[in-house]
């Protein structure tokens, strides 16, 4: 039985697990452990296997499935899926600072989040710009709430991309989602801390879609361009207490090698 730790309460914890558990099933499926078409254990099997509760284990099957690695049917449970279904990507991401593996994020982000805004201001229809200001809404409601607006800031960056009418920049998006959600996470839990910069990344995501309604390509680009640079300088602003916390933990996820594998960039 191979035990990763005692069951705990704390959601940090819960997502330490998650990764553990889904590492070695990634392993464990291009190993060949687990063959194409071969269905996965039973969440009861793996509970007691790895020593964690069942809310981890459908944590990291879903995440699996989000890869293509594998497909949970209906009356068949979890199978393998051939390799020729998702293609290979990798961040090859293998840095001792945090911070550093933060801010490489961000400047991959940079270009490919002007460029999205740009083609966004140029094709938009009435449809998308309604789902960019409806996922917009979203964030700022959430923050409002108490939340961190983390997978509603995902949202509205995706809407976005839609709005370009190339179907290759969601799919890009959806293929680092995992990269992009850890660096959001870690962007704002800092932004959080102050509200003043809190309230700056409102005002700049405001700016986007400002652009993106006045058909205004030019200063679409800048502005979600300078947001990352703003982005990224808030991080290396930030007090090195910030990096102890569980953020810190975020970002030392960030640092490690395999942030993604195997997606497949026509997943829906």
């Amino acid at each position: 039985m191979q035990k990763l730790s005692d069951r705990g309460e704390n959601r940090q914890a819960a997502l330490t697990l998650t990764d553990k558990v889904t590492s070695i099933l990634q392993e464990k499926i291009r190993s060949g452990i687990y063959p194409v078409n071969a269905r996965l254990p039973t969440e009861k099997f793996m509970t007691a296997e790895y020593g964690v509760s069942r809310t981890v284990i459908r944590e990291a099957i879903a995440r699996l499935n989000s890869e293509r690695l594998v497909e949970t049917r209906q009356g068949s449970g979890t199978v393998v899926l051939p390799p020729s279904t998702y293609e290979t990507f990798r961040l090859n991401e293998n840095h001792e600072d945090p911070v550093q593996a933060v801010i490489h994020v961000l400047e991959l982000r940079q270009g490919i989040e002007a460029e999205m805004a740009a083609l966004a201001a140029s094709r938009h229809t009435q449809e998308q710009l309604s789902a960019i200001e409806q996922a917009l809404e979203r964030m700022d409601s959430a923050v409002a709430a108490g939340g961190d607006g983390v997978r509603e800031d995902l949202s509205f960056h995706l809407a976005i991309a839609h709005a370009t009418n190339n179907p290759n920049y969601p799919a890009l998006l959806r293929m680092l989602t995992r990269a992009l959600e850890d660096a959001i996470r870690v962007t704002r839990g800092n932004e959080a801390t102050v509200s003043k910069l809190a309230n700056q990344v409102c005002r700049e995501h405001q700016s986007i879609r400002d652009a993106i309604v006045a058909r205004d390509p030019h200063t679409a680009r800048t502005v979600a361009f300078q947001h990352m640079s703003n982005t990224a300088r808030r991080i290396l602003d930030a007090k090195d207490s910030y990096w102890m916390g569980p953020n810190g933990q975020v970002a030392q996820r960030l640092a490690r090698t395999g942030l993604l594998d195997g997606l497949d960039a026509t997943t829906k």
